[in-house]
């Protein structure tokens, strides 16, 4: 049995688990051989690293821990039957004639608090972690992602009955809240341990999710062949795929991430998996939340945000130069990225920092025809 604790700020973000991170993470050398390979895994099982949202758990705790992680909803809007909807608000009382009470005071009418204004998801997750099992805590920029699916939902019906797919889902939060009012939402990730926590984090928040929405824990190995066969995952077949889950992964319209960049090799296999996957099918969108890590290189001998360098290396910034599809070093991007103003995105999770070092991105692929059209 869980431990359990009310937390009245954030929700809980994710990592990949191979395909996350937390502080300082060192990028891995262009030219490793496998012993080097062995020797870093090795060092990375060692070490063991904490996320600050962490901080409100129990002292001295270690192990799985169940958190409810709150979230707000606009005066003006509530969740019917799978859809997020503006509520007319009653204002036949102000047109009401003024009173005065026995005292002479003025009456007013007032507007009766809606009892749904806010919801809870039930996180279960690790306190600390090694390096390959970051998947298993609770993350800033998963909490910016949330903030910004949440508003989308709120503001608009552009989710409403998508087929989307959240990479490195970790604890499943993002992929959980867009649920809500999807069709079909695919939580992928890496790694039997973060699979199962993730699904169990599904099983938890079932009366939150609407029926008609099919929720899919999959394992998805960015470094594997693709697609991905059942025999890449030997202990975990329920989270394999079939055939017609493919076809439905090609109807995904929505591509979901946060923090997934923190060095330079698992940078590289998240945009390997990208170029084979946002080609086919409906045109695909990516929104990618991230956290810039710094730490002093010696090659540099400079303050440097390693895994932020390596993704702008793959992302060209539509907003600097809209008719020059190159990047710093001469090759064409397939990939065309619009950082999304955090100041404009309401924070809806309660009470956690944003600090200046989140960013939030919108990412589309460039087909192969597109590159040389401004």
């Amino acid at each position: 049995m869980n431990n359990t604790s009310e937390i009245g700020f954030v929700s809980p973000v994710k990592m990949d688990g191979e395909n996350s991170e937390t502080t300082e993470p060192s990028p891995a050398p262009e030219t490793a051989n496998s012993s080097d390979d062995s020797q870093k895994e090795k060092e990375d099982e060692d070490d063991h690293v904490m996320s600050e949202i962490h901080l409100g758990c129990p002292p001295k705790f270690s192990g799985s821990f169940v958190s409810y992680f709150t979230f707000s909803l606009p005066p003006d809007v509530e969740y019917i039957e799978g859809k997020y909807e503006y509520r007319v608000l009653d204002d036949s009382k102000l047109n009401q004639e003024v009173s005065l009470d026995d005292d002479g005071d003025l009456v007013l009418p007032r507007r009766n608090k809606h009892p749904k204004d806010k919801f809870d998801v039930a996180i279960q997750h690790n306190i600390t972690s090694s390096i390959p099992k970051v998947g298993l805590q609770v993350w800033r920029a998963e909490l910016v992602l949330s903030d910004f699916v949440l508003h989308k939902m709120y503001t608009s019906s552009k989710f409403d009955g998508i087929v989307a797919v959240e990479l490195g889902a970790g604890t499943g939060l993002v992929g959980m809240l867009l649920a809500r009012v999807a069709k079909t939402v695919f939580l992928t990730d890496h790694g039997v341990e973060i699979l199962k926590n993730c699904a169990n984090n599904v099983h938890l928040n079932s009366t939150l999710l609407p029926s008609k929405t099919t929720v899919y824990v999959r394992e998805l190995d960015w470094k594997a062949s693709w697609p991905p066969k059942q025999d890449n995952c030997a202990s975990c077949e329920s989270y394999a795929w079939n055939q017609s889950q493919f076809e439905e992964l090609k109807r995904a319209s929505l591509l979901v991430a946060a923090d997934v960049i923190y060095s330079d090799d698992l940078t590289d296999a998240l945009f390997h998996t990208l170029e084979r996957l946002m080609p086919h099918g409906l045109e695909k969108v990516l929104y990618l939340a991230l956290e810039k890590r710094y730490n002093f290189s010696i090659d540099d001998l400079d303050v440097v945000a390693n895994g932020y360098s390596r993704f702008r290396s793959y992302v060209r910034d539509e907003t600097d130069d809209a008719e020059n599809n190159e990047l710093p070093n001469g090759s064409l991007s397939a990939f065309v990225g619009t950082r999304i103003d955090l100041t404009k995105i309401p924070q809806y999770a309660f009470n956690y920092n944003r600090g200046l070092d989140l960013e939030l991105w919108k990412i589309k692929y460039v087909r192969e025809e597109e590159k040389h059209i401004t």
